[in-house]
């Protein structure tokens, strides 16, 4: 943050420190040449910052706004529509853009003449995945720049510049709380500092300002990344088997606010895809997760979400019934569906039985074993297997009645049981 200046009391810490150049500027060092040639450029480029909240997006498109030396305006998509916009953006040849994805995507097609033209330079923030919340047409006039939570020692050095302007000494030890606090949030950390400077001097040990500071709320965004990365993490986790993870990620999901409804769909497609029929008590298990916390609500609700995940994380895995399912996809998708052979269609009317319908069907349940040898699939496709079986848990006990039954050839119960029919 910048050194220059002093504090306004109507200003809040992290906007007096706002960087006025680039040597000012923390963080960012994977891509700090790039800032240095874009501004070295005679013509600014329009761009796309993305990255975390307080990571400096908003900094660095005025430091590069500013050094260009054009006339340029902020503002921020949620408190403007395009019509207040055009008027703003009059005789400006740089817009800054904040919250882009705020926008509708019919929204952003206003800006597709202006930079197709070069009428207008945009340099829009965003916190959310570009790939998803940017049109197609947009993102391609947009140089994308990505940007980086702030790490545990560039937090200090922020949170050090905040105390030394409001002229106060906090403890190595109370600025690293404070920096595991803020989550790699620049702004968060200022503030924090911000808040500290008002207690005195015997209450910022570690101690004692832990219990003194206000209760953050952990930054939860179900419509961005964190909410994606964190499912996918805690899916991930138990699908390895690693309970600890597989808890640490779903209280992250938990804290965060996510809708738990959204965590049980999780956990029962986890207990499906990752578990199957290695342990097939796995899907009622999380059903019935699903059930108990649309009973019980929250906050209580973590309790059997806790109990599942563990559960599935140490439950036998087998993706087989997945991933069969898949291969018996893929033919259908490049062969397309073939005719289900005569056998094993029903004659429901006297036409259908003279077109052979249901003839030849041999009828399982009156053989020994409940089976007898029969093809099922069509012709075409022969001896083709879908499913492969694996020898894990509960698959494994299921596999060998199979392989059992089809080593012999079972003989039906009386002479005309071959032509039972459903």
């Amino acid at each position: 943050m910048s050194k220059e200046g002093t504090v306004s009391p109507k200003r809040p810490l992290a906007e007096s420190l706002r960087p006025q150049s680039l040597d000012d500027f923390i963080g960012q060092s994977h891509f700090r040449q790039r800032l240095r040639t874009l501004m070295q450029s005679k013509d600014l480029p329009s761009l796309l910052l993305f990255g975390p909240p307080g990571c400096g997006k908003s900094t660095v498109a005025l430091l590069l706004a500013k050094h260009s030396g054009k006339s340029f305006v902020r503002v921020s998509a949620p408190d403007v529509g395009i019509t207040a916009l055009r008027k703003q953006i009059q005789e400006k040849e740089i817009l800054i853009l904040d919250e882009l994805h705020r926008y509708s995507k019919v929204q952003q097609d206003f800006f597709l003449p202006l930079l197709e033209t070069g009428e207008l330079t945009l340099i829009a923030t965003t916190t959310e995945n570009p790939s998803f919340s940017v049109t197609r047409q947009l993102l391609s006039r947009l140089h994308v720049l990505r940007l980086r939570s702030l790490g545990m020692m560039e937090l200090i050095d922020v949170g050090k510049r905040g105390m030394e302007r409001l002229q106060r000494n906090l403890p190595e030890k109370s600025l690293e709380l404070l920096a595991t606090l803020a989550g790699g949030d620049a702004r968060t950390m200022l503030n924090l500092v911000e808040f500290a400077s008002g207690l005195e001097d015997r209450e910022l040990d570690p101690e004692h300002l832990k219990g003194r500071l206000p209760e953050l709320v952990l930054r939860g965004d179900r419509e961005g990344d964190s909410h994606y990365e964190l499912a996918s993490a805690l899916i991930k986790s138990i699908r390895g088997s690693d309970p600890d993870a597989a808890l640490y990620y779903l209280a992250c999901l938990v804290e965060t606010g996510e809708d738990p409804r959204f965590i049980c769909r999780r956990l029962i497609l986890s207990a499906s895809e990752d578990v199957g029929l290695a342990d097939p008590m796995a899907m009622p298990l999380a059903v019935a997760c699903e059930q108990a916390v649309d009973r019980i609500g929250m906050p209580e609700g973590w309790i059997p979400m806790a109990e599942t995940t563990v559960y599935l994380a140490l439950a036998p895995k087998s993706n087989s019934a997945y991933a069969g399912y898949l291969s018996a996809l893929k033919e259908i998708r490049s062969n397309g569906p073939r005719p289900v052979p005569l056998h094993l269609r029903n004659a429901s009317t006297s036409l259908q039985k003279e077109w052979g319908y249901g003839q030849g069907y041999k009828y399982p349940h009156a053989y020994p074993e409940g089976w007898t040898e029969q093809d099922y699939l069509p012709p075409e496709l022969k001896g083709r297997i879908f499913y492969q079986a694996k020898a894990l848990g509960h698959e494994e006990r299921l596999n060998l009645w199979l392989r059992k039954i089809k080593a012999t050839r079972a003989k039906p119960r009386g002479k005309d049981s071959k032509d039972w029919t459903d």
